[in-house]
């Protein structure tokens, strides 16, 4: 197989895979109202399809990366999406409630060893002054397929019923693991894939696992509960967990977070980055949702069409975020995307009643673009600053950013506007959403003026000669 179609078939099955997960949580939210009216059963309950497959997620990702290094991101990738559409298959077909959670769960660990492998097969298939472009286009689907999902997941709902957006997903997360298993990635990639002394650090998962599981279930308990002792419990379990997960890396022989990746200058700030942008984004859409459903009476289907604007400029900014960057470097080109970002929320502050719709789309328009030539460009320096070794753990890192980031944004959100009408609520909290994308713009001026040549593959140590293995005997 040569290296064009081995790049070619790569990012199909990328593409594939970021697009199904990302549509899959789109349609459901769609789709849960008539979930619950079929199965007859409670809105917490509901609740707890999005709160599995979220848990679950942020507890393996980084782990799923690393066996991705361990095992070889195509095997990895071709389990996670063909495990992904079957979970998918299972719950069109489930019986009850029971069964949706648990096959969420399911899907929830296919969609953990799904995501960081999409980046990792990248990063091994594309040398790294090539690897901006693709990213980017795998941004651009995961900005498409989130916005098509409430559109198409309406659609279906309405004609078919809530069991037809799971089989939505069933073929393309098929043709993407079949795609994964017809790529031959090349001998160095498999190479270090293989390469012995990478361990696990199962003990290091446990603990990390443990602390992201209790985080993101502690901030998706906010929204519904505020504040309560339970919420409080929870961040502290995360804190603690998180503390000992610390200590034990820094004693480790092998640990999940490979020193060669902590220790470039690069992913911490670009991981603040992708962190900060996804909660000052989703935290604004949450509460400009409301606004526009509660404030201004626009029906579900009318309020995703009034965003539109911010999914189709995400397409196109993803793209050209990759030329931007090869010709002003990350650094500008995160900057110039965090200060839209923020430029975006601030033209929301001043939403009111009367405000004109092309006032609305700008606002939508200036988050979209922001935050996709943000997402494609801190993406790119995240995995490229990587070695090759490491880039599941890499893939993992920028997943759970990714993850936790819009689950703090609601949280943060749903806390500021509290106690507040839908009208008055939507200022105060946008003025601080703003900040945390400032902050994020602060930590972008930390990335490198231009791109840097990518962390050196680890080599393994040789094996000790025969004759000295037997004085040590």
């Amino acid at each position: 197989m040569t290296a064009a179609r081995t790049r070619r078939l790569t990012l199909v099955g990328s593409i594939l895979g970021a697009a199904v997960v990302a549509l899959d949580g789109t349609v459901l939210t769609v789709a849960q109202p008539s979930l619950r009216r079929d199965l007859d059963t409670s809105l917490a309950a509901v609740q707890w399809t999005s709160t599995a497959y979220l848990v679950t997620v942020a507890a393996l990702l980084v782990f799923a990366g690393r066996l991705g290094d361990r095992f070889g991101h195509r095997q990895v990738f071709a389990v996670g999406a063909i495990g992904f559409g079957a979970a998918s298959a299972g719950i069109g077909f489930a019986p009850g409630i029971g069964w949706v959670i648990g096959l969420r769960v399911l899907q929830g660990v296919a969609g953990a060893l799904l995501q960081p492998a999409t980046l990792g097969l990248l990063r091994a298939v594309y040398p790294a002054e090539l690897l901006a472009r693709p990213i980017a286009w795998r941004t651009s689907a995961i900005g498409l397929s989130a916005a098509a999902g409430p559109l198409v997941g309406g659609a279906l709902t309405a004609q078919l019923g809530w069991r037809s957006v799971f089989f939505l997903t069933v073929v393309p997360a098929a043709v993407a693991g079949v795609s994964a298993l017809l790529v031959r990635l090349p001998p160095s990639a498999e190479a270090t894939a293989a390469a012995p002394g990478a361990g696990l650090d199962l003990p290091g998962a446990g603990l990390l696992g443990g602390a992201l599981a209790a985080l993101v279930f502690t901030l998706a308990e906010v929204p519904e509960h505020g504040p309560s002792p339970a919420v409080w419990l929870g961040l502290a379990a995360a804190t603690a967990l998180g503390t000992a997960f610390l200590r034990h890396e820094r004693r480790t022989r092998h640990p999940l977070l490979p020193p060669a990746v902590l220790r470039a200058p690069t992913v911490a700030p670009a991981l603040g980055v992708l962190l900060t942008a996804s909660a000052a984004l989703f935290g604004t859409l949450f509460l400009v949702t409301y606004f526009l459903q509660d404030v201004l009476a626009l029906d579900p289907l009318a309020c995703a069409l009034r965003a539109l604007p911010l999914a189709l400029a995400m397409v196109v900014a993803a793209p050209a975020s990759a030329a931007l960057g090869r010709r002003h470097g990350p650094r500008r080109t995160v900057v110039a995307g965090m200060s839209s970002l923020t430029l975006g929320i601030l033209l929301a502050f001043g939403f009111r009643p009367d405000t004109p719709v092309i006032v609305t789309s700008a606002a939508f328009l200036l988050l979209g673009a922001g935050f996709g030539s943000v997402m494609a460009t801190a993406t790119t320096a995240v995995v490229r600053a990587a070695p090759l070794g490491a880039a599941g753990v890499a893939g993992g890192l920028q997943q759970t950013a990714m993850n936790i980031g819009p689950a703090l944004g609601v949280a943060a959100a749903t806390t500021l506007a509290a106690g507040r009408p839908p009208a008055e609520a939507l200022a105060p909290a946008l003025l601080t959403l703003a900040a945390v994308a400032v902050t994020g713009t602060l930590l972008a001026t930390r990335l490198p003026a231009a791109h840097r040549p990518a962390a050196p593959v680890p080599t393994p140590a040789p094996a000790p000669a025969p004759a000295f293995r037997d004085a040590e005997r």
